[in-house]
């Protein structure tokens, strides 16, 4: 059993395994987006010497980095807690992106196909309703929108499930599309209400929903990181099953695999980490497409390549987006959200125009 997972399937006539090369890139994209997010901004300090205060946070390293006490505030305080926390987004986004893909057998599923983004949007909407129309002001709210957003997320996996499973054992991928597309209508249809009624609100909201990753130290990465570790360790450590579930359910329990309990092991994994980079960051949409995508395409279809790969190019991709919102339009911010919708957009095109190719 462990020998035929651990091998698992060929695709395209390349190795399944992860080649040393691509992990090195990976890692190389990761440390690169770590020095850009904290050196260009407002105030654009020279790498060099922003790599050498990063290594000064390192146990027994103390390197001359020829920066100001000023400049070292910026960095350790304002800007690095912010790249940080688009590498643990951005990860769990793609990492997600990825794993829904294989449980659900299709390269273009989303992150937020069972809900996520609906429930979170309800909630929040409803947060922020409650809180302009008892004190004007949204006064206290940085602490609650991302309880609120978690709540929801989770509770409209946990609606989608339940619906899902009304479809029988035989059906459950199926039902469980079905179930996250009806959950959605009927939580944006909440939404929208809330948003009628509210109409003092919808600023407030949208900018939420657009996606951000303001942060004003290292409370939202404290935040995010146990669910982040959490879903990476889940997901990696079952990602030769996911090679198994591809060649069908039948072969997997043949294999000795549980289809199901495996998939609805991927599936609480993935969802947990989503609703955990959504309340952190709001709605950022494509990346948990583009990555896992691309990485597919270059680096292999096998799933011990495309998770890990994903969780890596996925960290480096939003925090390199970030970037661009930051300073493509000075000294206004562009919402992150835009900013990957216009690059998941034609590429989302491109993947549709040779869909045949792609899609086998």
């Amino acid at each position: 059993m462990q020998k035929a997972i651990t091998r698992g399937p060929s695709f395209a006539g390349r190795p399944a395994g992860l080649r040393p090369g691509w992990l090195a890139a990976g890692v190389l994209a990761v440390l690169v987006a770590l020095v850009a997010g904290v050196s260009l901004g407002p105030v654009s300090l020279p790498p060099g010497s922003v790599a050498a205060e990063l290594l000064n946070l390192l146990p027994g390293v103390r390197l001359d980095s020829g920066l100001t006490e000023r400049e070292i505030a910026i960095v350790t305080e304002l800007r690095l807690p912010r790249v940080v926390l688009g590498l643990l987004v951005g990860g769990l986004l793609a990492l997600a992106g990825g794993c829904y893909q294989g449980v659900f057998r299709n390269p273009l599923a989303d992150p937020y196909l069972l809900g996520v983004a609906a429930g979170a949007g309800l909630a929040v909407t409803a947060v922020m309703a409650l809180g302009a129309g008892a004190g004007g002001a949204l006064t206290g709210l940085p602490v609650t929108v991302p309880l609120a957003a978690f709540v929801g997320s989770l509770g409209a996996v946990a609606m989608t499930y339940v619906i899902g499973a009304a479809g029988g054992p035989g059906r459950s991928t199926a039902a469980l599309i079905l179930a996250g597309v009806a959950v959605s209508a009927f939580l944006s249809a909440g939404q929208t209400y809330l948003l009628q009624r509210n109409s003092d609100t919808i600023q407030q909201v949208y900018s939420w929903l657009l996606g951000r990753l303001a942060t004003a130290g290292w409370h939202d990465v404290r935040m995010v990181l146990p669910y982040f570790l959490l879903t990476a360790v889940v997901v990696l450590a079952h990602r030769r099953e996911l090679d198994v579930l591809s060649v069908g359910d039948d072969e997997a329990t043949g294999l000795g695999l549980h289809p199901q309990r495996s998939r609805y092991l991927l599936i609480a994994a993935a969802s947990l980490g989503t609703a955990a980079a959504v309340s952190a960051s709001g709605l950022i949409g494509f990346v948990g497409i583009i990555v896992p995508h691309t990485v597919r395409l270059l680096a292999g279809a096998s799933y011990r390549v495309i998770l890990p790969l994903s969780l890596l190019f996925g960290g480096a991709f939003l925090a390199l987006t970030d970037v661009v919102a930051r300073t493509a339009a000075a000294p206004t911010e562009i919402p992150i959200g835009v900013v990957t919708a216009l690059l998941g957009g034609p590429f989302f095109v491109l993947v549709l125009r040779n869909s045949r190719r792609t899609l086998t």
